[in-house]
């Protein structure tokens, strides 16, 4: 059952980057490893850009495919599933990682598969 909508996903984009590049700081990750207090903020920001230049409703400057969108997200939601393991995260770091990985993932397998605008 998929309803997450390309319109939905939009608005999800920009607080779902905010949020990445401040919830570190707020929880104060980095205890079992400095990289999981700096990752997760620089791929916020990097989510940003690719909000910015998505092309939907909420993009800016609308070059990127919502396609291309969608399969970086996955990549992230993978990464972020694997780093605790390949950098030994631990406590609040990789629950951190590991529930934000298995949240893109999820958004992204519950995504509608967009219908294509046959022109007349």
């Amino acid at each position: 059952m998929r309803f997450v909508t390309k319109t939905i996903h939009a608005w999800l984009d920009y607080p779902v980057a905010l949020a990445l590049v401040a919830l570190p700081f707020l929880l104060g990750l980095g205890a079992s490893n400095p990289l999981a207090l700096t990752i997760s903020p620089v791929v916020g920001v990097a989510a940003l850009l690719l909000t910015v230049f998505t092309d939907h409703h909420l993009g800016l400057i609308r070059v990127l495919p919502y396609k291309l969108h969608l399969a970086v997200d996955l990549a992230v939601g993978a990464l972020f599933l694997i780093l605790p393991f390949v950098l030994g995260f631990s406590g609040l770091d990789a629950a951190y990682y590991l529930l934000n990985g298995a949240a893109v993932v999820a958004v992204i397998g519950l995504s509608k598969p967009e219908t294509a605008i046959v022109a007349a």
